[in-house]
């Protein structure tokens, strides 16, 4: 998508501090965190959000779950806990419309949403 900033991300065309990435999914820290630990995971295929993943799908989100657990364990925050938020949709709090998921730790992690 032309105006999708993960897109851009992905191109290269915006500069993010990138925590990993590979052919399929990259990884950088939220611009803005809502936690010490707040890495972003966006797969480079453009998908809207959830609702557009099928089961062609799998082995990727598979993958993306798998990395977000290395990068939790690089991190130390798989000792103490993190959260892991997929947000769906603008009444959940889904700014960018390309699918994302929040890693979130590094501190004790109250029951308020993230947006």
């Amino acid at each position: 998508m032309e105006d999708c900033i993960f897109c851009k991300i992905i191109k290269g065309e915006i500069p993010s501090e990138k925590v990993y990435e590979d052919d399929e999914i990259i990884a950088f820290k939220d611009i803005n965190p809502e936690a010490p630990v707040h890495i972003l995971f966006v797969p480079k295929k453009h998908m809207e959000s959830l609702l557009d993943v099928t089961e062609a799908d799998a082995d990727l989100i598979s993958r993306i779950y798998q990395k977000i657990n290395d990068v939790a364990k690089d991190l130390g925050i798989d000792k103490t806990g993190f959260r892991v938020i997929v947000n769906c949709g603008e009444d959940a709090g889904q700014l960018v419309k390309h699918l994302h998921f929040h890693l979130l730790g590094g501190k004790k992690l109250g029951s308020k949403l993230i947006k």
